[in-house]
């Protein structure tokens, strides 16, 4: 994973969520088991963040992303649902991928870097298209572990 954020493949699961809210409850639940953290304040900073508007980033990508005291740099999760939910994203569409990222409380910088890392990676259209077709956790992983590898290159 681009080297700005962790990514660990504890982080990453096929999963189904029920709305908005379950992919963030869902999410909060990922970063606990990968991370170590608490699940219920994970999902705290993540609702208090969509509160100023939707992370529906477009075209069936979602990126909640929060700063978080206690972290040490910033963290990422990958969820893909079996079933595209409404995620209020600006274009419209319902959300099958959802891209975590949780950052320093006071990562200013680092957290716009590691949120702009994210973005180039979701828009890349051979990885987003890669990671649409990804059957398992183990292949989203992989999808992410190569466009890393390619980008060090």
């Amino acid at each position: 994973m681009d080297s700005i954020f962790l990514m660990k493949p504890e982080a990453v699961c096929v999963t189904q969520a029920e709305g908005k809210q379950d992919i963030l409850r869902r999410l909060g639940e990922l970063f606990a088991e990968a991370y170590d953290l608490e699940s219920a304040e994970v999902l705290e900073h993540l609702e208090e963040r969509e509160k100023l508007g939707s992370t529906g980033f477009g075209r069936g990508v979602a990126i909640p992303h929060a700063r978080m005291p206690g972290l040490k740099r910033p963290v990422a999760a990958l969820m893909k649902l079996h079933r595209p939910v409404a995620f209020a994203a600006a274009d419209g569409l319902p959300v099958d991928l959802a891209f975590g990222l949780l950052s320093p409380a006071n990562s200013g910088a680092t957290h716009l870097h590691a949120l702009a890392a994210v973005s180039r990676l979701v828009r890349d259209e051979r990885v987003h298209d890669a990671l649409s077709d990804a059957p398992d956790a183990d292949s989203l992983y992989g999808v992410l572990t190569n466009v890393t590898d390619r980008d060090a290159a």
